[in-house]
């Protein structure tokens, strides 16, 4: 479908009100570049600023449209001066020597818009991950044994479960996984429930039910449970921010379980919608300072916290959040400390 995209000349502001601290453009930055197939913001908000998470906050904005900050590949961003300030500029015309920021109509495919992170890093893990609690789980419906008696079934096959089908006719099948605590108060924070498959309700009888699986990511067992399809409300478009509150924070756990964490991982967080979290929020990662002796006193001392990386959260639950690493300067670990930036 077509959109009527209505955009502005892009302004890149060095100067950041809100946090009072005046930014300066990376060192070796190009004064223009030619947005390409495969971008994001982000990439390209690091080209020109040592802090790319800023860019919802620098690239200028008209309240009265929608999306000003939609760019596309072919576009051409050129490093300018505006009103005593340097601002990157879409196609700017040919006398560029005097620039007005007005707007512009464009129509588009929004579909080919840069997206501000690389969205096909979590994609997947988008429509697979789902945190419940214990009791969810456990009361769920479950897979009680393959239609011919067999105890594993794939795609294709049809299966029995028992328990309560009565909430929806189309299922996903979740296997139990990590149990998430918080690690400084051992507060249970729910269940991930692993996804690996899909199943269509074909009939019931009393709380027998059969069930053809029309997905399967892996074996499905005996025991398995089923929960209702979620109605999810997927963010085609992620514009980093600082979180609404000053919330602190750890790395509990990452996906696949890897005990070095780097870019492009999703890790979960001891934080979640009770701590104002929600899609989008940058958070900044810092491994914990040592204790060190003081060669004078012989007291031990504790060093300060180094920042070691920044994420954002891209799917927040009531108690937990998942997050993309955006940016690790070191190699992370589950119990690294997560700040506001």
């Amino acid at each position: 479908m077509k959109n009527t995209v209505l955009g502005l000349c892009l302004g890149l502001v060095m100067t950041l009100a809100q946090a009072g601290d005046v930014l300066s453009l990376k060192a070796g930055h190009p004064q223009s570049y030619v947005v390409k197939k495969g971008d994001t913001l982000w990439a390209i908000s690091g080209m020109f600023l040592d802090d790319p998470w800023l860019w919802p906050e620098l690239w200028y904005y008209n309240p009265q449209v929608k999306n000003p900050h939609l760019i596309y590949p072919g576009d051409v961003l050129k490093l300018m001066w505006v009103d005593g300030k340097p601002v990157l500029v879409r196609n700017p015309a040919p006398d560029n020597s005097v620039v007005k920021l007005t707007p512009e109509m464009r129509i588009s495919e929004i579909t080919d818009a840069i997206p501000a992170i690389p969205l096909d890093v979590i994609a997947p893990f988008l429509t697979r991950s789902r945190v419940v609690s214990d009791a969810e789980l456990e009361q769920a419906p479950y897979v009680l044994a393959g239609k011919r008696g067999n105890i594993v079934a794939g795609a294709g096959d049809q299966i029995l479960g028992r328990g309560d089908f009565s909430n929806d006719e189309t299922y996903g099948v979740y296997r139990r996984g990590q149990v998430y605590k918080d690690p400084v108060t051992g507060e249970v924070l729910g269940v991930e429930a692993t996804d690996i498959g899909t199943a269509n309700l074909l009939a019931t009888e009393k709380d027998i039910a059969t069930l053809t699986l029309n997905r399967s990511t892996q074996e499905i067992r005996r025991a398995d449970r089923f929960l209702p399809m979620e109605i999810r409300h997927i963010h085609a478009r992620f514009e980093p921010k600082a979180p609404a509150e000053d919330s602190n924070g750890f790395i509990i756990a990452v996906e696949g379980g890897v005990t070095q964490i780097g870019s492009l991982d999703v890790v979960t967080l001891n934080l979640g919608e009770r701590n104002k979290l929600e899609p989008g929020d940058v958070m900044a990662i810092y491994s914990a300072g040592g204790v060190v002796t003081d060669p004078v006193t012989n007291e031990r001392v504790k060093v300060p916290d180094v920042r070691a990386g920044l994420l954002m959260v891209f799917r927040s639950f009531e108690r937990v959040s998942y997050a993309l690493v955006l940016k690790a300067e070191q190699p992370l670990k589950v119990g690294d400390i997560v700040k506001n930036p």
